[in-house]
């Protein structure tokens, strides 16, 4: 053991930070959660403190070392992911200026609604390969800029999550490519700022880092970090990646056509390119592997809907829990297995902070349809399970538009640790679904870009083959497929059919 060279994978989520350490063939030595607050200010307005990250960062590190017995010496190298679409503003001296608004911000949409940008949406999109929405860091610093200008001036360089974790172990101000679609001035097929894009946007270039490949080390743990968090003054720290990214390369997919389906806080998928194939509805990204591109789509509809459901309706559960010492998913997973597919004809929509891809609209609201006096509350849980995966399928149908072919996905995320969850996403999407290492996907991702870019590993196609296990798969029953449908098509239908008077009482909330 003592001669072994570990691991460490950092991963900034919205509900909580993460640490694992791993040795080289991908087994977890030692884990640790600590959870992290958000923040809800303003209507539309959803924000977290990176100083808080940065707390939990330390406490996860030292938590890990101490239950896993790890001496921080054995650390060869560290990787962080982070979720996607900060804008983090931080003056020259590290001091942030303000709470980042995060990917479930819209608080940008009249910002992206200006006339003046109008003219610039078709070069945005050519350029960047993404459409100008809310969600994305771009609309969020030209807020700033609008109505904190105080802030933007003394802004000395907006940061990602990962990138400001990275700052605070090493000192160096950086930025990945694999983040880099968060900002509209990024050119996604080359891989650099735009600078003509910056200035017709009035993001000025300086205010963005350089830009480095994931799994290059950026510079090393400093002595005041070593101190802070129990790491070793030295150790080598990669620039790392996107959360969705990490997670894809932790689920191994690294060749073009392999898919990975999310099931974190949010839920998503991402489909591995050799070139850069963008969907005006869809998100395009480079991945954390060199000279490969994600086709992304990104929903607010995961874990964190049962996680609502929990805090808020949960109480029986909790209670059962208290009796048995169970697992309320546990327990929430066995009531939906009680009810049939299609949950008697309820459909929930999982809008429950607008909605991201594909209809991108940040007024669209969570929905319950089809309540009756026949329905009880594990007819509730199925048809959240079910929601979640009919926005999936909206997502892999969105993709294929663009001639590209989804046949098996890698899921990986809380919620492909429940097995009828991710037997509903095979049933409703049509596809076979293969289950790795599942809870730690996203972290050991990160962790990969640490050994690769530390020479641990040779390259990604040694590093996935040593560290990527699979589990589980789950075939699709296509005769539920097909029944599944006719219900996909009522959500379809459902949304089309509300989406003015979801607008309408969301300019009430207002």
């Amino acid at each position: 053991m003592q001669s072994k060279k570990l691991l460490l994978g950092i991963d900034i989520g919205t509900s909580s930070i993460k640490a694992a350490v791993f040795e080289p063939d991908g087994k977890v030595i030692s884990q640790s959660m600590q959870e992290i607050r958000v923040y809800y200010p303003a209507p539309g307005h959803v924000e977290q403190n990176p100083n808080e990250w940065w707390d939990g960062i330390c406490r996860a590190v030292k938590d890990m070392l101490f239950k896993g017995n790890v001496k921080p010496c054995m650390i060869a190298g560290i990787g962080i992911d982070g979720q996607s679409w900060s804008a983090i503003p931080m003056d020259k001296q590290g001091k942030v200026l303000h709470n980042t608004p995060i990917w479930m911000d819209t608080r940008s949409a009249g910002i992206c609604k200006k006339e003046a940008y109008e003219p610039l949406l078709e070069k945005i999109f050519r350029i960047s390969g993404n459409i100008f929405k809310p969600s994305y860091s771009t609309p969020k610093i030209l807020w700033f800029k609008e109505y904190k200008p105080d802030i933007f001036d003394n802004t000395y360089k907006f940061l990602q999550s990962n990138s400001f974790a990275a700052y605070k172990l090493t000192g160096k101000i950086t930025q990945d490519i694999s983040q880099g679609y968060g900002l509209h001035v990024f050119n996604v097929h080359e891989g650099k700022w735009d600078s003509e894009l910056c200035d017709e946007l009035g993001i000025p270039q300086e205010k963005l880092p350089q830009v480095f490949n994931c799994s290059e080390v950026i510079g090393e743990v400093t002595s005041e970090a070593a101190g802070e968090t129990g790491l070793v003054p030295g150790t080598p720290v990669v620039a790392g990646g996107l959360d969705a990214a990490c997670g894809a390369l932790g689920a191994g997919v690294i060749l073009p056509g392999e898919t990975q389906e999310q099931g974190g806080q949010a839920g998503g998928m991402s489909i591995c390119l050799d070139r850069a194939i963008s969907h005006p509805m869809l998100i395009l990204s480079s991945h954390v592997v060199p000279r490969l591109w994600l086709l992304q789509g990104g929903t607010v509809g995961g874990s964190g809907v049962l996680e609502w459901f929990r805090r808020e309706l949960g109480g029986f559960e909790i209670q059962i829990k208290k009796d048995t010492h169970r697992s309320i998913y546990e327990i929430i997973d066995e009531e939906a297995a009680g009810v049939d597919p299609g949950s008697g004809g309820m459909i929930f929509l999982p809008y429950m902070a607008g909605e991201r891809s594909p209809i991108w609209d940040e007024n669209a609201k969570g929905i319950f349809f089809g309540l009756s006096y026949d329905k009880t509350r594990a007819h509730m849980i199925r048809a959240m399970l079910e929601g979640c995966a009919y926005s999936l399928l909206h997502n892999v149908k969105s993709a294929e538009e663009t001639g590209v072919r989804v046949d098996v996905l890698n899921a990986i995320g809380g919620a492909s640790n429940s097995k009828i969850w991710t037997q509903i996403k095979a049933d409703v999407t049509g596809r076979k679904i293969r289950v790795s290492s599942s809870g730690t996907a996203t972290t050991l991702g990160a962790a990969i870009l640490a050994g690769v870019g530390t020479g641990v590993y040779k390259d990604f196609n040694e590093a996935v083959a040593r560290t990527v296990k699979l589990t589980r798969t789950h075939e699709p029953d296509m005769a539920k497929h097909e029944d599944y449908l006719k219900y996909y098509e009522i959500y379809l239908e459902l949304y089309d059919r509300l989406k003015e008077t979801m607008k309408k009482i969301s300019g009430f909330e207002d």
